[in-house]
């Protein structure tokens, strides 16, 4: 499960790149991938420092910190 938790949040990584500051609902739409691995990535790169989460559930904006 690890490694597609780490696949799931390089593909997060890619669309926030392209797509921006983006709702929740759009990336799991976006990467067609299961919500719970989803957040779940988020989590993951959140605590690596990579995306910001702002605002309230359960439809948050996340995007790539620079």
């Amino acid at each position: 499960m690890i490694t597609e938790i780490g696949i799931t949040a390089g593909d997060i990584w890619h669309y926030l790149d392209q797509h921006g500051k983006s709702p929740l609902s759009k990336i799991v739409k976006g990467i067609d991938t299961e919500q719970g691995r989803v957040l779940m990535s988020i989590g993951w790169l959140a605590r690596e420092g990579h995306v910001v989460v702002e605002g309230k559930g359960p439809d948050y904006e996340i995007y790539l910190r620079r």
